[in-house]
């Protein structure tokens, strides 16, 4: 199947599908507690491979190729022209999402945009991973940053004469690309290298659909896909009762996990959820939290998987307090979950501290600005204020969930954040 990926024709040496190959034994780790092991070396391997294997093919992503036919100019979101993202193939077969750069670190998202607008940003993506890992979560794919040639791995290497046919060099002498849309072939929509080189993440495939089929589920807290209309639970404080008692939410831990869900998109500060291509095309794939997707292997209780983050860090000096509503409408979390928080809010293990350091790893660094690691530990507080008014009303018993698994968090979550 790999092997016919690649051209046949082709003059160099034939390549070998390792399974030692770093994607391969990702893939295989993959278990019902996350996307990989708290102490897996794979993962280290995984972020190498990625930032240095050169490229053997680029495509654009099954979203963009659906939407070249279904680009309307009536619709208020032109999610093409916006929203530019490309699968890259590497030399050991490997696969990952890239998205380029498209604005600068310190650039804020306006606060006349719309939730279904605003940009996506490549470092978003990176520093979402980061926060994920150190939530011990383990639920987003491993991203990293990397400086791409355009020219050598991008359009030498592509086979879509589409995708040949949007490089151009700029008034600048820097080689741009753009998506190609029937109403989006536009040169302002562009990216550009300087010349060559355009910074831009990489995020790992997850297995293929037919090897690790996957569910994708409508989000009980769902955001409106119109400009005035509000959905159930943005007007009734006790929507959370309903969901409490329908199917998976009555009997597993599903509530709890849109939860943790609700609290990591809070924390990075994520623009509310409305899919672009949902509201230009229909809803293909998991483009923003309107679905979630969960692999099937693992039963109601696996993980929700935490895909699609580049809407994160748009705004540091605004806190979206809707979209922690699971929490305060529920108020119900994990007691393994509170205690991280609790742990990563207390000054030798400060959130924006711990963040700080873990995201030196990367190429890009700084990945994200000051203001928008202090912006963590202000969204922390009102987190765990959020469940303190909880307990109060509530109770700890009703409002702290205990795990067979969670007795040792708060030891393991020490441990963890020191290495």
């Amino acid at each position: 199947m790999y092997k016919e990926q690649r051209n046949l024709t082709s003059l160099d040496p034939p390549l070998q599908l390792r399974p030692e190959a770093s994607w391969v034994q990702f893939h295989l780790g993959i278990d019902r507690q996350g996307l990989y092991s708290r102490s897996s070396p794979i993962v280290s391997k995984l972020l190498h491979d990625m930032r240095h294997f050169p490229t053997i093919s680029a495509d654009y992503s099954q979203d963009e190729k659906a939407l070249l036919g279904a680009c309307d100019c009536t619709q208020i979101v032109k999610p093409s022209g916006v929203h530019l993202k490309l699968v890259l193939r590497f030399s050991d077969f490997g696969k990952a999402m890239f998205k380029p750069m498209r604005q600068q670190r310190d650039e804020e998202t306006p606060e006349d945009f719309f939730y279904f607008i605003d940009f996506q940003r490549h470092n978003a993506e990176i520093a979402a991973f980061h926060l994920d890992r150190i939530l011990d979560f383990r639920r987003v794919p491993p991203t990293v940053g990397r400086l791409v040639n355009v020219t050598k791995e991008i359009l030498e290497v592509t086979k879509n004469e589409i995708l040949q046919s949007v490089f151009f060099v700029s008034p600048a002498s820097n080689v741009c690309f753009f998506a190609k849309c029937p109403y989006m072939c536009k040169t302002e929509y562009a990216v550009c290298g300087n010349p060559h080189l355009l910074e831009g993440s990489l995020s790992a495939f997850l297995p293929s659909l037919n090897l690790a089929p996957r569910l994708s589920v409508p989000n009980p807290w769902i955001r409106s896909y119109s400009l005035a209309g509000k959905e159930e639970w943005e007007v009734n404080p006790l929507y959370c009762d309903t969901v409490k008692q329908i199917y998976p939410h009555n009997s597993s831990n599903r509530l709890l996990n849109i939860i943790d869900m609700a609290i990591f998109d809070f924390l990075t500060g994520r623009c509310p959820r409305a899919g672009p291509a949902a509201v230009a095309a229909g809803s293909m794939g998991n483009m923003d939290r309107h679905h979630y997707e969960m692999f099937t292997k693992f039963g109601d209780d696996g993980f929700l998987i935490h895909l699609d983050n580049a809407r994160g860090f748009g705004r540091h000096s605004h806190d979206e307090i809707s979209i922690l509503s699971p929490l305060s409408q529920c108020c119900r979390i994990k007691r393994k979950t509170l205690l991280h928080l609790q742990l990563l809010a207390q000054a030798d293990y400060r959130l924006s501290d711990v963040m700080r350091e873990s995201l030196l790893e990367d190429q890009l660094t700084p990945v994200l600005t000051e203001p928008h690691l202090l912006a963590l530990d202000r969204r922390l507080q009102t987190i765990l204020q959020t469940v303190e008014g909880c307990i109060e009303a509530h109770g700890e018993q009703s409002v702290v969930a205990n795990g067979p698994a969670e007795q040792s968090a708060l030891d393991s979550g020490q441990a963890h954040l020191t290495s």
